[in-house]
């Protein structure tokens, strides 16, 4: 049994993490491909939005269509829309067909982000989920930790189209693993009552449970903040403070390496402590440092390493929200556990994608506006937190 509970969250893990990891390869190459396809730092950054936004929108589709059919087939599909997104943006000839390809294998990779949170929530509920969730988040956030090198080391040897055939190869790797090792967790019986009809009654449910949304907001200003990182950090590290690709990608795995840790704390300090006083902490905790960050800069120093401590004490509490806030979220939820999860990585990455548009607005080369857009997310989820923790749901949740 305990076997089982290892290889399920690793394949999860591993379908999870194709999409982000054809986001975390991408980033050390933003630079070289503005200057390959003559494009401006918007317009690079335009290709990486667009990925951003079909993640999101696509998830509203695959999570119903994932309780009506099934949670492989969706899944299927996917893998294979990115494969050949991905092809394409290997050709792409100019930044314009880039941005479309990109959007293109976004649709695709979008389905390991909303089925196989379905599928935990299938599995498990309370410390279960949270413990499975937790494993699961470890494998996926090997990506961060390991794809920026490698992307790295790929566009040193074989200029950065070669990162986008290296994500194909995943994707078949992907497909070849959910056909052996990957069981059907929606079997047809509980299919029956699915439908377009259903999944629309389900997200009129859901956006009217003020405690879910709640929640999925708390997760999705923590993860925008991460978002502001992903999108500005190479030209913040690589063009403003200098280092190179190989550095930066250094630099980006420190940050992923603090929140998968404290991530693998979830399940231990949930079980002692409950799940939702862990989080009203974590939330303090990450507000808290991410605010001094800002202030720290606000006071005009722009130490690179003042500022890559604080971001790896400040997505360590992190770690500790996102999983959590997830399990929470679809904990009452189970019989629409695909709409629910698709609802909320939609809102996770609509959102994310917005933070991403008004920090580029005021982008000007510095670390301020990144760090201002980290900030202000945070400070975003910990007043959600204040809001949505607390009555009579809240304090039956910490006592499970």
């Amino acid at each position: 049994m305990k076997s089982n509970f290892f290889r399920t969250a690793l394949v999860l893990g591993l379908l999870s993490a194709i999409g982000p990891f054809a986001i975390d390869m991408y980033l050390p190459a933003l630079p070289s491909i503005g200057q390959s396809l003559n494009a401006s730092m918007g317009a690079v950054q335009l290709s990486l939005m667009a990925f951003f936004i079909s993640l999101g929108v696509g998830q509203i589709v695959y999570g119903p269509v994932s309780d009506m059919v099934g949670r492989k087939a969706p899944l299927y599909f996917g893998l294979v829309l990115f494969a050949a997104g991905s092809v394409g943006c290997a050709l792409a000839p100019d930044i314009q067909t880039l941005v479309v390809l990109r959007f293109i294998q976004g649709l695709g990779a979008c389905a390991g982000m909303v089925v196989p949170r379905a599928v935990v929530r299938d599995l498990h509920t309370g410390h279960d989920a949270a413990r499975l969730m937790s494993l699961l988040m470890l494998v996926f956030s090997v990506s961060p930790i390991l794809a920026p090198l490698a992307g790295s080391l790929l566009i040193e040897w074989a200029g950065w189209r070669s990162v986008f055939w290296a994500v194909t190869v995943a994707a078949v790797l992907g497909l070849l693993l959910m056909a052996t090792s990957l069981p059907e967790t929606r079997p047809p019986a509980q299919r029956v009552d699915s439908s377009v009809g259903s999944a629309l009654r389900g997200y009129g449910v859901l956006l009217r449970d003020r405690h879910f949304m709640g929640l999925v907001l708390i997760g999705a200003f923590g993860i925008s903040s991460f978002f502001a990182y992903l999108a500005n950090s190479s030209f913040v590290l690589i063009d403003h403070y200098g280092l190179s690709p190989r550095e930066y990608s250094i630099a980006f795995a420190a940050n992923a390496a603090s929140f998968i840790g404290v991530s693998q704390l979830t399940g231990k300090l949930g079980a002692r402590f409950g799940l939702v006083p862990m989080v009203k902490t974590a939330v303090v905790g990450y507000a808290g440092v991410m605010a001094l960050l800002l202030a720290i800069n606000l006071a005009g120093i722009e130490r690179l390493d003042v500022m890559v401590v604080l971001l790896f004490i400040g997505y360590g509490f992190l770690g500790l929200v996102v999983p959590t806030t997830a399990v929470l979220a679809l904990e009452e939820h189970g019989a629409i556990a695909g709409t629910a999860s698709a609802l909320m990585g939609t809102l996770q990455f609509v959102v994310g994608a917005l933070v991403m548009a008004v920090v580029g607005v005021f982008v000007d080369g510095t670390a301020r506006p990144m760090v201002a857009g980290i900030a202000g997310s945070a400070l975003v989820a910990y007043a959600f937190t204040l809001g949505t923790l607390g009555g009579t749901r809240a304090r039956a949740a910490a006592r499970s």
